[in-house]
């Protein structure tokens, strides 16, 4: 089966080749991501994120999902030195760039649940494949009709963070300042909770992003700089 929705402000895919009935686990997919963004979302002012970030709900107020998002926002902030924050002056508490790929993960989970084993869910060009190969597409940074590489993926999630969808929108935790020792960042991990939070905190340091990205167990990095130099591990499975 296939089927897409605009859900959380992009597109979500979904392709499921395993022959049987899946419509009522591709309902739950949607469902759940409309949930999330009714209560993640930092653009309404009535979510459980807008309270939070407003000083509306105390720490042992806060859903389970919240709690754990709000550890994973911690981790990733630690680990890069504060490059990576997701409490920025001027912009109010927004865990966005951590939420995606957890959120989408959970919704693979509902998948595999339901006894899908070869699929590909696809949010918004961050990408979680189940069985495979699958090939995956990383879209060039300065060219939106090519792409930079193709990946080979089994199992595995694929995230990018770069600056041609909304220019300089990542900021350096540490300065304020838009990153721009970049043009994109894409790493390939086990899951998309990992696979979206590394590639961007990783662009959030710049040019020492793509190595420290290349260093967190299971990850895979394929980059291009501000001077158009590819860089790439060994082990990314371009074909």
């Amino acid at each position: 089966m296939r089927r897409v929705e605009h859900v959380m402000g992009f597109p979500v895919s979904l392709r499921i080749d395993d022959e049987g009935e899946f419509t009522e686990a591709a309902d739950s997919v949607y469902a759940w991501l409309r949930a999330v963004d009714a209560r993640f979302s930092p653009f309404i002012p009535g979510s459980e994120v807008s309270r939070y970030g407003r000083g509306e709900l105390a720490d042992d107020e806060l859903s389970a999902d919240l709690t754990e998002v709000l550890g994973l926002c911690e981790q990733y902030r630690a680990a890069t030195g504060g490059a990576f924050d997701v409490r920025l002056p001027g912009r109010g508490f927004d865990p966005c760039a951590v939420v995606k790929g957890w959120s989408v993960q959970r919704a693979a989970g509902l998948l595999a649940a339901a006894g899908a084993r070869r699929f590909c869910l696809n949010a918004g060009g961050d990408v979680v494949v189940s069985g495979g190969p699958w090939r995956v597409g990383i879209r060039h940074p300065e060219r939106a009709d090519q792409v930079a590489a193709v990946l080979e993926v089994t199992d595995a999630a694929v995230a990018t963070s770069g600056r041609y969808e909304r220019g300089d929108h990542i900021l350096d935790g540490r300065t304020g300042r838009p990153v721009t020792g970049l043009l994109s960042l894409t790493v390939l991990a086990p899951t998309l909770t990992e696979a979206d939070a590394t590639a961007t905190a990783a662009f959030a340091l710049g040019a020492d992003g793509p190595a420290w990205a290349a260093a967190r167990p299971g990850c895979e990095v394929f980059a291009v700089d501000a001077g158009r130099s590819v860089l790439r591990t060994p082990g990314i499975p371009v074909v």
